[in-house]
């Protein structure tokens, strides 16, 4: 939610704002979106309910600001100019982000909305541009254009899978494969 510009020269509503939404983000990624409810966040902020209502209307309003905070906050590995290498550094960390559970219920509950609220399908996209993003980088700098969504495709769903549905974990051995496969289908598809 836009801050007012009455508010953004009071530093009590910019701390009110800055732990509301932290609180917000601690709930969403520990207990998920149903959990994140104005009694739960005012509970961990250590605000009144009717503060977080003046601020957020909807526990919409309140996921919203979380989601921004969370993408905000995400950090992605450095890369150093080698294909097969960049992808791994990046698709680790992905799988590491999915290996550490954090974000199960956080997508869980966005994707549960996204059917049918506009609202969450724009917050589904964030997640996934931002999680997403190391990688499609590193296919960018190397791939035709045409070549880089069907790969990212390939590989974070490959990682994705593994990680979150099979409960499998991510090994170099793993990526290695995945990479190859992905690369060398990239390669075919290209010499047609």
């Amino acid at each position: 939610m836009a801050k007012s510009s009455s508010e953004s020269g009071d530093p009590r509503v910019a701390r009110t704002r800055r732990d509301v939404i932290s609180a917000s983000a601690a709930s969403l990624l520990e207990d998920g979106w149903g959990a994140t409810t104005h009694a739960e966040v005012a509970r961990r902020a250590g605000y009144s309910k009717a503060t977080i209502y003046a601020h957020w209307p909807t526990s919409v309003d309140l996921v919203r600001d979380a989601i921004a905070l969370i993408c905000e906050d995400a950090t992605h590995p450095p890369v150093s100019g080698d294909l097969h290498e960049d992808l791994h550094t990046a698709l680790g960390a992905l799988a590491q982000t999915l290996s550490e559970r954090r974000y199960d219920r956080l997508m869980a509950g966005v994707i549960e909305r996204a059917g049918h609220d506009e609202g969450a399908r724009d917050l589904q996209h964030r997640l996934y541009e931002t999680a997403t993003a190391a990688v499609r980088g590193v296919l960018t700098a190397h791939l035709r254009p045409d070549a880089v969504e069907p790969c990212l495709a390939m590989l974070v769903g490959a990682v994705l899978v593994r990680a979150t549905y099979e409960g499998e974990a991510v090994t170099p051995a793993f990526l290695t494969d995945v990479i190859d496969r992905t690369l060398a289908r990239a390669e075919r598809a290209s010499d047609h």
